[in-house]
């Protein structure tokens, strides 16, 4: 799935539930589904700064060109974020990467529902995913 359609269905699957209870509930459950990172990767350097949870952040450069992300918290909800940005970020080129256009996260309502920490936490994921995808491109 590309980028877009991996949007779209995220818009789709926010939009049917109508509490907030639910979607942080649907956040939770994404996070679940995250693979939990090595052990040898959570270590100070791939703490990701500005978060006020602990989230450990590497990513890998596949074959195909395109940029794997791997991300872990301590905490569901901001596990659920992890999850969210990897879905429309990772597996994808460094060109696909700046290509996304964040107002998704606007649509489904993030920006209104986050406390400002967690709204800070996901800036600095975006931020080092396109960091990334920056230094590949060079």
């Amino acid at each position: 799935m590309n980028s877009f359609q991996e949007i779209n269905s995220i818009i789709e699957d926010f939009s049917f539930f109508e509490s907030w209870e639910d979607k942080y509930q649907y956040l939770i459950d994404l996070g679940r589904n995250v693979p939990t990172m090595d052990t040898c990767l959570k270590v100070d350097k791939n703490k990701l700064k500005g978060c006020q949870s602990v989230v450990y952040f590497s990513s890998i450069a596949n074959q195909d060109g395109t940029i794997k992300f791997l991300a872990n918290s301590d905490a569901a909800i901001v596990q659920g974020l992890i999850g969210l940005m990897l879905k429309v970020f990772s597996d994808r080129t460094p060109q696909e990467i700046f290509d996304i256009n964040l107002d998704f996260l606007e649509k489904i309502g993030l920006d209104e529902h986050l406390s400002p920490t967690r709204k800070n936490g996901l800036s600095s994921l975006i931020t080092a995913i396109k960091n990334i995808a920056k230094q590949k491109l060079n």
